[in-house]
């Protein structure tokens, strides 16, 4: 385990995913960043932060993304093909299920990890009053879109 900010405790798949990221930034070439302030997604929206390319993995690129959901909110099943998914929960109750799994309940803090051949069958915020932040990290395949409907 890791100790990362105010102290919490990140999983390995949070640290391979910020690696990832970083290992893109290092790159440099053609990196699109998006300041914090301009960050924000819409009431319900998803805001890319960072797309860049891996040099040294050729067809592959490390997406970044600020996910927020209002109370209540679900996403009808989905997959993100041939992409290594890594969430990070900011803030807020999120309830996630791979494979038609029993679904978990992930608080602030808590980290997920999504196969590339998955299908992320549950995906809901169950709060009735606060809204659902994530920070999600893709190693993706540069061909395929982020989500695709199931």
């Amino acid at each position: 385990m890791l100790k990362i900010i105010r102290g919490s405790v990140a999983s390995y798949t949070l640290v391979a995913g910020a690696a990832a990221a970083l290992s893109a930034l290092a790159t440099w070439q053609g990196t699109v960043l998006v300041t914090p302030s301009a960050a924000q997604p819409a009431a319900g929206g998803v805001q890319q932060i960072v797309s860049q390319p891996l040099a040294d993995v050729p067809g592959r690129e490390v997406r970044m993304s600020l996910i927020e959901r209002a109370p209540g909110f679900a996403s009808p099943p989905h997959r993100h093909p041939g992409h290594h998914t890594f969430g990070y929960v900011i803030e807020g109750t999120y309830e996630f299920a791979i494979d038609r799994r029993e679904p978990r309940l992930l608080k602030a803090g808590d980290t997920f990890y999504e196969p590339p051949t998955a299908i992320h069958s549950t995906s809901r915020n169950p709060s009735t009053d606060q809204r659902l932040k994530l920070l999600v990290f893709m190693v993706a395949d540069q061909k395929n879109p982020s989500t695709v409907p199931e």
